[in-house]
């Protein structure tokens, strides 16, 4: 089984994913998948509290797989092992955590994934560049590029999109106060070229559906 949540913030948001708040975990397995869309927040400083979350969630029953968001630490998660992953690349953070990188299609449970993290960060005048905040939160023209040539590959057809930020159409009717960015027009302009069934973002810190097919995800967990 798949399932889906949004941002973890962690220690802020990780609460949600015990078992009084997802009591459905108790009948999962390693096999089965919580997908975090973005602003995981667990790889920030490797502090002690952090790593004490990174365990809590390693031994949970199900397998953790997240996009990157705004809020993370690019530099640090850049240091773990880069894996093959159910057909993609992906970082290996612990036993059973992994980074779904950006531009990549992952099959899981027979369904496709085009996964591509990243997102523009709203209050970098209160933090700091290179400690609490990077530049690679928006991508590079090399991600862009691999993240068409991955679409290609497959004919512009996948199942599932996982993001963190969602395309500027959508993002303006959830939250008209955010500013369209190269990546929410770079999604903007994969949302007319791809077939895919439903896409899943987080970040808006809201639960909706919006025009049928887009999810924004923060406090609910929802099975695929």
């Amino acid at each position: 089984m798949i399932y889906l949540t949004g941002d973890t913030h962690i220690p802020i948001d990780i609460s949600k994913l015990n078992t009084k708040s997802f009591p459905y975990q108790k009948d999962l397995s390693k096999d089965d998948y919580l997908i975090i869309c973005g602003d995981f927040g667990g790889v920030w400083n490797n502090g002690k509290e952090e790593l004490y979350w990174r365990k809590w969630l390693d031994e949970k029953k199900f397998t953790t797989l997240f996009v990157d968001g705004n809020h993370e630490n690019f530099d640090l998660l850049d240091t773990f092992e880069t894996v093959d992953f159910s057909g993609g690349k992906a970082h290996r953070i612990s036993d059973s955590i992994y980074h779904l990188m950006r531009g990549q299609i992952y099959t899981i449970d027979k369904k496709s994934f085009f996964t591509f993290g990243g997102a523009a960060s709203h209050d970098k005048e209160h933090r700091t560049e290179g400690k609490s905040w990077w530049k690679r939160e928006l991508p590079s023209s090399p991600e862009l590029a691999m993240a068409l040539c991955s679409l290609e590959a497959v004919n512009w057809r996948v199942d599932y999109i996982i993001t963190h930020c969602a395309p500027s159409s959508i993002q303006r009717q959830l939250s008209p106060d955010y500013t369209d960015d190269v990546l929410t027009d770079f999604f903007e302009e994969l949302k007319g070229k791809i077939v895919f069934k439903e896409w899943y973002f987080g970040h808006y810190h809201a639960d909706k559906r919006i025009d049928g097919k887009f999810f924004c995800l923060y406090d609910k967990i929802i099975r695929l």
